[in-house]
């Protein structure tokens, strides 16, 4: 077995195309929605030459994708904070599950010694 790099199965890349096309297009329908508002705005401003208007659209749609690029980025951070806390979390409450069972097991193994030796020791 090799270890290092792990060569996808076609699984995980149909996983990875799939989360992959999702991503792009998430990314234009925002950037869709965005020329929209750009649109909207524009209207609403009839003494706007042409050239300022797709000026002003281009400006709009940028800062639009930052503001959502920053947004998408701190879910994605708080997603991976979460994902620590409760992996964590679970190995914590998962170590305290086996010291329950294995002093439990211990319980049970001493109760049946002790019956064993006085069983041995009481006379017939």
């Amino acid at each position: 077995m090799r270890r290092g790099r792990h060569e996808p199965s076609a699984g995980e890349q149909r996983s990875v195309l799939a989360d992959e096309t999702e991503g792009y297009l998430l990314a234009h329908t925002h950037r869709d929605g965005a020329q929209r508002e750009a649109a909207e705005l524009c209207g609403r401003m009839p003494w706007l030459t042409t050239a300022q208007a797709e000026d002003l659209t281009g400006h709009y749609v940028r800062l639009r994708l930052d503001v959502t690029r920053q947004l998408m980025l701190g879910t994605v951070r708080r997603a991976e904070e979460l994902r620590q806390e409760y992996e964590s979390r679970y190995a914590h409450l998962r170590r305290a599950l086996l010291r329950r069972h294995a002093a439990g097991a211990c319980a049970v193994l001493a109760c049946v010694a002790g019956v064993g030796a006085l069983v041995e020791v009481l006379p017939d």
